[in-house]
């Protein structure tokens, strides 16, 4: 291999096809947690440990005032940490073990406590919520910092989204099936057949789905360890390698503040994942189809299946397009598709009437009736809409290597473990304050409790349900927009940062100071000729 090539192959971090299918998996093992507490802890607070509405949901936002004091120090440690197993392996299996032992203990062994001591309910539930949200934070940064040394080929990059979303699929989908079903099977009854309680008041609920949880994020865990392995080592760590210097704390704020296109992905990532935890709250989708359309039963599960159906030629597109123009130009794109087709979700939303059949949603199954002209349209819109926003929901994800890059390009600084904290930050705020939301928005229409399928319908619900499902959402993907309109790393912008960050990197282990090789290289036009190919 000639000169030239090697230089221009060693600027160029590819990964194997099996580890960019395999890390990942990281981001699915988080979010069975996901699943698994932040859209059922309200219930469980409200419904099981009988604490009030307001405060199981409120807490869960209120929290995020400690996520500020302990995610940026996270981020330090693990910018610091090179040791023996890497950088980011050991978070990702400590915080998966914080997150095991927290919720086992919160969803097992907290209803044990006697009601009469509820202010010992109430400790206990915000002691180990605080516990689990350290260990989110450990793993979930993982997946967003790890990709700087996984790969910065830009044709690579884009084909982690699709490989996220599978990951999530299989945390959250199984999660998302497996649940409904299971709690169906702890319903009471009485004689009559009327629903005396639901599953998911039952503590039995949870001692079931809190084992069967951990199992499959220990296994997409382990599996996510063996993806990143071989690339967890110090001489894929930013331009300094094994020398790379440490960053000190007070260093950060500057870093944060000098870093406009981290700034706005921050805003357009926030908008993403606000939209898809509103439009997927488990709350919104109870009104939604059972007390509005009047039968969960029949129309959950057709629509989540049909959602994931649309959603798999957008992962395509978004791919393809990401590859071709940039990850900025798909986000944009799709995203401007999702705001365009649920404002036809708006409009069949705004005229449904539970007194009128023909604008109800309607499937043939467990006691549903005959698909109608209503639901035909409803599904293309929201099919669409969902395939959309869905396919670039984790998008601002891989997105976070190239801020981290950008760093490292701008001021000679690795930081990915604060970048990582940052947007898990950002993560956990937007999907605390979806429930957060909903919980006040369920209130306002005189509500005590968080609504199942089988409650009446309630006067002002078909009110909360539009502006949950579809407004909030809406409101959310125009911030992304406005975000994204300013934000510089194009796709063109990547490819000089790769190559001008890795003439540094092999100036810089030959010998040459850190300092002069920033400022004798900034632009692709100042650099040798095999790293301009």
């Amino acid at each position: 291999m000639s000169e030239q090539n090697s230089a221009a192959s060693a600027s160029v971090n590819r990964a194997k096809p099996y580890q960019l299918m395999l890390f990942p998996l990281n981001n699915g093992a988080t979010n069975v947690y996901y699943v698994l507490v932040l859209s059922y802890i309200a219930t469980f607070g409200s419904k099981v440990l009988a604490l009030s509405m307001i405060f199981a949901s409120v807490m869960v936002t209120g929290m995020r005032l400690f996520d500020a004091i302990t995610d940026p120090i996270i981020g330090a440690l693990m910018d610091r940490t090179n040791g023996k197993f890497g950088k980011f392996r050991p978070f990702m299996v400590i915080g998966n073990l914080i997150m095991a032992v927290s919720i086992l203990v919160l969803y097992c062994l907290t209803p044990l406590i006697p009601a009469s001591m509820e202010w010992a309910r109430y400790v206990a539930f915000v002691a180990l919520y605080a516990i689990w949200v350290i260990g989110y934070t450990f793993q979930t940064s993982c997946t967003r910092s790890g990709q700087t040394v996984l790969t910065n080929d830009p044709k690579q990059r884009p084909l982690f989204t699709i490989f996220n979303t599978v990951g999530s699929m299989l945390g959250m989908g199984v999660m998302q099936f497996l649940i409904p079903l299971i709690k169906n099977t702890l319903n009471v009854y009485d004689e009559a057949g009327v629903l005396i309680t639901s599953g998911y008041a039952r503590p039995e609920l949870y001692r079931i789905i809190t084992p069967v949880g951990i199992g499959v994020s220990v296994l997409l865990t382990i599996l996510a360890i063996i993806g990143i392995a071989e690339k967890d080592r110090p001489e894929y760590y930013g331009i300094g390698g094994a020398k790379q210097e440490k960053v000190k704390l007070s260093e950060y704020a500057a870093i944060i503040k000098s870093n406009k296109p981290m700034q706005r992905l921050m805003v357009a990532g926030a908008g993403c994942k606000l939209a898809l935890a509103i439009a997927t709250n488990t709350t919104v989708l109870l009104a939604l189809y059972g007390i509005m359309m009047g039968n969960y039963d029949s129309l959950y599960l057709p629509m989540m299946i049909l959602g994931y159906v649309f959603a798999v030629p957008f992962f395509l597109l978004s791919v393809n397009t990401s590859q071709k123009l940039g990850q900025k130009a798909s986000l944009t794109r799709y995203v401007t598709v999702a705001l365009v087709c649920y404002v036809g979700v708006l409009a069949l939303l705004l005229v449904s009437n539970v007194n009128n059949p023909a604008t109800m949603l309607a499937f043939p199954f467990n006691g549903g009736s005959s698909i109608n002209l209503y639901t035909i349209a409803f599904i293309l819109f929201f099919g669409v809409g969902y395939g959309a926003y869905y396919a670039t929901a984790d998008m601002p994800i891989p997105m976070v290597a190239d801020c981290s890059d950008y760093e490292t390009y701008r001021s000679g600084k690795y930081i990915p473990g604060i970048m990582g904290t940052l947007f898990s930050l950002v993560d956990k705020l937007v999907s605390s304050l979806s429930a957060t939301v909903v919980g006040i928005a369920v209130s306002f229409v005189g509500l005590q409790s968080l609504p199942t399928q089988y409650d009446p319908y309630t006067p002002g619900m078909n009110w909360v349900v539009i502006v949950l499902f579809c407004i909030i959402p809406m409101v959310a993907w125009a911030a992304t927009l406005i975000a994204m309109k300013g934000y510089t790393l194009t796709g063109a912008k990547m490819k000089e940062i790769q190559a001008v960050n890795a003439c540094r990197r092999d100036a810089v282990a030959k010998g040459m100071k850190l300092e002069e090789a920033m400022d004798k290289w900034q632009t692709m036009d100042q650099l040798p000729a095999e790293y301009r190919s």
